[in-house]
């Protein structure tokens, strides 16, 4: 069953009203026309629909099913990621959608492919947009996953550090002069850290914040503005990963851990 996302507004009446890039999509691209089924996506619903009408400028689609999608469980993961390279960058973005990611956080960081602000992000912004839609409809997801403003990184962590319902988890690769044998927790330890005091639901966090370096990492300063607000750096093991396989094994493993693969 194909997916579609449409914006809240397209919903009339027990109809859906397809126009502009959404109906050049279904009706040029995919070749749906009049009696065709597909599902849309929007307003955390999923609904089963058949073109009835049809103009060159619109297509009217006749709602028959309509289901809720569940929404996400808690905790939240937001990823703050620091700037890749663009390439990098977006494969991050899609597999975030697609394993239930709350939002994307950019960071200014000492590697960060881009270290300032820079309007070239903002030049981004479309074509990161249309992938997030794309993942969303290949995901059933129902919502469209924020991609935040950057900002520099010293902002995130403190703000971090202010909010008693948010924890921290970050990767780094090097020896961090603390903790262990290599200053890193491994990630079993990273993950009973997140959970000291959740004996009960009123201390489980309601966000966890993943923070995963550019190529390069994070530098000495960085870690240790980290441990300044409690935060010990996780190994993900003997091999260093590349920024877009660091990110997702670090998400599948808060997901696990938190029983979110149900």
């Amino acid at each position: 069953m194909r997916r579609y996302w449409v914006p809240d507004e397209a919903i009339q009446s027990g109809e859906v009203v397809l126009s502009g890039d959404v109906l050049h999509h279904i009706r040029d691209v995919c070749r749906m026309s009049k009696g065709s089924k597909f599902e849309v996506l929007a307003g955390g619903k999923a609904l089963l629909v058949e073109i009835t009408q049809e103009t060159k400028h619109e297509s009217r689609a006749k709602v028959l099913e309509e289901r809720t999608i569940p929404a996400r469980p808690k905790p939240e993961l937001v990823l703050v990621l620091a700037i890749p390279r663009f390439p990098v960058f977006e494969a991050v973005i899609e597999k975030a959608v697609e394993l239930g990611v709350s939002r994307v956080q950019p960071v200014f960081s000492e590697f960060s492919f881009i270290r300032t602000q820079d309007d070239v992000l903002e030049k981004k912004r479309p074509r990161w947009e249309k992938i997030i839609v794309g993942a969303t409809q290949q995901s059933g997801r129902g919502d469209l996953m924020p991609i935040e403003p950057a900002k520099n990184l010293k902002e995130i962590v403190d703000s971090l550090n202010r909010k008693s319902s948010s924890k921290g988890l970050f990767a780094y690769e090097g020896i961090a002069g603390t903790g262990s044998s290599t200053g890193s927790l491994s990630a079993k330890e990273g993950l009973a850290r997140l959970r000291e005091g959740d004996g009960m639901d009123s201390n489980r966090p309601s966000e966890i914040f993943i923070f995963v370096g550019s190529e390069g990492g994070f530098s000495e300063g960085e870690v240790q503005l980290f441990q300044s607000v409690g935060l010990q750096p996780v190994t993900l093991g003997s091999q260093v990963l590349r920024v877009e396989t660091a990110c997702v094994a670090l998400i599948s493993i808060l997901k696990y851990d938190f029983d979110h693969m149900r």
